[in-house]
């Protein structure tokens, strides 16, 4: 990774596939990053977003070897 290397969205879901699928990613050294706008939103008191749309983000770079895992996962998951 350099000072340019950009995020993409890789995936949205529910907390719990999202946690699941960076499992799989932590797996073969693809580090992600989280954004859920609904537990921001209950932190700073008012309620925004959906609990169903957090939304994962992984580097642009690592697109190619992450897309096999992310196949492996909605078919396991029956997405």
């Amino acid at each position: 990774m350099d000072d340019q290397s950009r995020h993409f969205k890789f995936f949205t879901g529910s907390l719990i596939e999202i946690q699941r699928l960076q499992l799989d990613l932590n797996d073969q050294e693809i580090p992600s990053m989280l954004k859920n706008n609904f537990q921001s939103g209950i932190r700073a008191g008012f309620y925004g977003g959906s609990p169903l749309q957090v939304q994962l983000f992984i580097f642009e770079e690592d697109r190619e070897k992450a897309l096999p895992i992310l196949e492996a996962f909605k078919q396991e998951m029956g997405i």
